[in-house]
C-alpha cells in the first residue's frame, strides 16, 4: 500500500486545514486509518483514527476541532482540522493497518505532510 498525504501548510490560528490521504495499491476500506504527527523535539503522536468500519477516536487535544472521515469509493481518508491552534504545529502521516490471513499485522506509512500554524 502507497499513501500520499497532501494539504497541508501554513495557517492563521483558529483558521481551518484539510488533509488528505489518497492510497494505492490496495482496497482502503481493508484498512483502519489513522492520523499522526510528529512535532520538532517530540515523539509521534496519534491525533485520529478511525476503523474500517468507520468507528472514530481521537486524541484529547484534538476532539471537537478536528474530524476524521473516509471515503472508500475514492480510497481516500481526510482529516478536518478547524480551530487550530499553534501547538498544532507538525508533521503529520497518514497510517493504514490490517490484519492479513498469512502476513499478520500489517503497518503502511505515508510520507508526512507540514502544518504549521502561526500565532
Amino acid at each position: 500500500v502507497q499513501l500520499q498525504a497532501s494539504g497541508g501548510g501554513l495557517v492563521q490560528a483558529g483558521g481551518s486545514l484539510r488533509l488528505s490521504c489518497a492510497a494505492s495499491g490496495s482496497t482502503l476500506s481493508l484498512y483502519d486509518m489513522g492520523w499522526y504527527r510528529q512535532a520538532p523535539g517530540k515523539e509521534r503522536e496519534l491525533v485520529a483514527d478511525i476503523s474500517s468500519g468507520g468507528k472514530t477516536n481521537y486524541a484529547d487535544s484534538v476532539k471537537g476541532r478536528f474530524t476524521i472521515s473516509r471515503d472508500n469509493a475514492k480510497n481516500t481518508v481526510y482529516l478536518q482540522m478547524n480551530s487550530l491552534k499553534f501547538d498544532d504545529t507538525a508533521v503529520y502521516y497518514c497510517n493504514a493497518e490490517t490484519v492479513l490471513p498469512v502476513a499478520g499485522l500489517v503497518n503502511y506509512w505515508g510520507k508526512g505532510t507540514q502544518v504549521t500554524v502561526s500565532s
